[in-house]
């Protein structure tokens, strides 16, 4: 358990070589390019040091030009942050993996990238189109690849030198062992939905015997029903921490070793993610056993098909 006072400038160290991440993300998936441009450079002023993307999410290009702009304006410089994005399904060819990353570096207007994620471990039928489905409206699989041969791909990217590290993302603890097991290069990030009514413990377990960092999206369960913040036992520990029980679901996330990603517009939302600070271990053993709910939220980890990401034609 880490044992900070303040858990917003906790890194933990990457796999490799690669650095260290910071342990409190920002994640970028927010529709309106306006509102996303805003959020970005607020969470910035914050001190968040840490930018989750995604090509899927269409908006690289707003958030490389709020990066820039917070670059111009002094806020941060690139080398204090870490940049993520991930590889959307329909590029899982080995052909159309450096394409695309590069295509994602031109939107985000960067010389490097700290982490690129491959977003879901089911490929996509090869082309530009995001979403391909069948006359029923189920996505169509690319049965001619394997993601061993897009991990190859990834691999290559580390070895070009633009990208740090590697990882996957909504992804099960079977698929995630078969590539480690074969993995050149080992996978330095595994982002999954982790929250206290998913705790993943297993996967967690996991990914800490082979030093991999555990990345927590949806930490604070996506504002949906049931809802985290509502949950008798971390209301009753926020009352007796003098926390929000959003602050006290972060500061679990923290102090068992789980990097998380939030988002808001809200700039008061967006402070209040950032300021958090260590639980006492009575209030971790009763996070983790005294919550009865379970539940996971993003059906993603069975189809590929994010449930929190807005859909375009």
């Amino acid at each position: 358990m880490h044992t900070f006072e303040h858990l917003r400038h906790v890194r933990f160290p990457l796999i490799q070589g690669a650095g260290t991440i910071p342990a409190v993300g920002f994640g970028t998936l927010i529709p309106n390019p306006v509102a996303a441009k805003q959020a970005i450079k607020v969470a910035l002023e914050v001190g968040f040091r840490h930018l989750d993307c995604a090509e899927l999410y269409r908006n690289e290009d707003v958030v490389g030009a709020a990066m820039h702009e917070a670059f111009e304006a002094g806020t941060v410089s690139r080398e204090e942050l870490f940049v993520t994005t991930k590889l959307w399904n329909n590029n899982h060819r080995p052909e159309r993996v450096k394409l695309a990353f590069e295509a994602s570096m031109r939107r985000l207007q960067l010389d490097y990238l700290d982490c690129y994620l491959i977003h879901t471990p089911f490929a996509f039928q090869p082309g530009d189109e995001q979403y391909p489905m069948n006359e029923q409206g189920e996505p169509i699989y690319d049965s001619g690849v394997t993601l061993v041969e897009t991990w190859r791909a990834m691999e290559r990217l580390v070895d070009e030198g633009r990208c740090k590290s590697i990882g996957l993302s909504d992804i099960t603890l079977p698929k995630l062992k078969e590539i480690v097991a074969i993995a050149r290069i080992k996978p330095a990030v595994v982002e999954v939905e982790c929250h206290p009514f998913l705790p993943e413990w297993e996967l967690l377990e996991f990914c800490q015997q082979h030093g991999i960092v555990l990345l927590a999206f949806a930490p604070l369960g996506h504002g949906m029903e049931p809802r985290i913040t509502d949950d008798p036992v971390i209301k009753a520990i926020a009352q007796r921490a003098d926390m929000t029980p959003a602050q006290v679901a972060l500061a679990w996330a923290v102090q068992r070793g789980v990097a998380f990603l939030t988002t808001s517009t809200n700039p008061a939302h967006i402070q209040e993610n950032f300021d958090i600070s260590s639980l006492p271990e009575n209030a971790m053993r009763d996070m983790q056993h005294r919550i009865t709910t379970s539940v996971r939220l993003n059906a993603v980890v069975e189809t590929g098909v994010p449930g929190f990401v807005p859909r375009r034609a």
